[in-house]
């Protein structure tokens, strides 16, 4: 993590808040930097959660729930509204709680986090988890053209960071979130040895080559998730959460909108001319 780079985000995001009038109590580091198999070139992804000023949030007209700045070769910075994260949350999308758990922050409210992090335990169904991770994996599958030919060596981590999480998952059957970092994951996983290996060659390849870097894919490793792939599909026929848990996720959303929430200075109205 460049120092320079680091404070230039840091910066960003303060200018952000008075722009916008909001205030960001959780913002870090995501993509592969975070998931633990950065390229040379690399760009900076910085997500974040906001809350919006009072009257911003109740009113007829609300305004986008995503904060999108100009993307650039080294900057792409965006974030979310509370309320967007914490409906994608009820749903199973494990982003929201991927950047709770990343291993770098930018700016962070520590009692918002772990907050956060203990309401993802309660509600996060892990079912509806797994199927968004088998989403993942499919998507990148198909683009990849199930490793015919050369492939992005990328994307086939982009394969593996959901399948990874999957069979974390099935390694830990009590834990709804898997860890955000893919080292981490891989750990606790149960990779084959000989499978193990052709991971380790091809995070050698990947921090030695650029973003666009493609080859052939060892075919060990193309057999291996394309096996796990077919293994795992039953996680697609995850059901909608329904109404579990909206309470508890109504509740930690007005507390901490009221406790995060931008208080504008009220200039006091002036006495008519007498």
């Amino acid at each position: 993590m460049d120092p320079n780079i680091v404070a230039e985000i840091r910066r960003r995001l303060k200018a952000l808040e008075m722009r916008e009038t909001i205030t960001i109590p959780l913002a870090i580091e995501s993509g592969s930097r975070a998931w633990g198999f950065p390229s040379p070139d690399s760009d900076y992804d910085c997500r974040f959660v906001y809350v919006r000023a009072r009257e911003k949030t109740v009113t007829l007209f609300p305004v986008r729930d995503v904060i999108e700045e100009p993307l650039t070769p080294v900057f792409d910075i965006n974030g979310w509204d509370l309320a967007k994260a914490l409906r994608l949350m009820h749903s199973g999308n494990a982003v929201i709680v991927e950047w709770l758990t990343s291993v770098f922050a930018y700016q962070l409210h520590e009692p918002f986090r772990d907050a956060a992090l203990e309401l993802a335990e309660a509600v996060c169904d892990r079912a509806l988890i797994g199927k968004h991770y088998f989403h993942l994996a499919k998507a990148q599958i198909q683009r990849q053209d199930h490793f015919k030919g050369e492939v992005s060596l990328k994307k086939t981590l982009y394969v593996l960071r959901p399948l990874t999480a999957l069979m974390w998952l099935s390694e830990h059957p009590d834990k709804a979130v898997a860890p955000m970092n893919f080292l981490d994951m891989r750990r606790d996983a149960g990779f084959p040895e000989p499978v193990s290996d052709a991971i380790d060659r091809l995070l050698v390849q990947k921090a030695e080559s650029s973003e666009m870097g493609s080859d052939q894919l060892d075919p060990v490793l193309s057999a291996f998730i394309l096996t796990l792939y077919e293994r795992f599909e039953p996680w697609a026929k995850a059901e909608p959460p329904g109404d579990a848990h909206r309470e508890e996720i109504d509740t930690f959303w007005r507390h901490w909108s009221d406790e995060l929430c931008p208080r504008q200075a009220v200039v006091p109205a002036l006495d008519p001319p007498g």
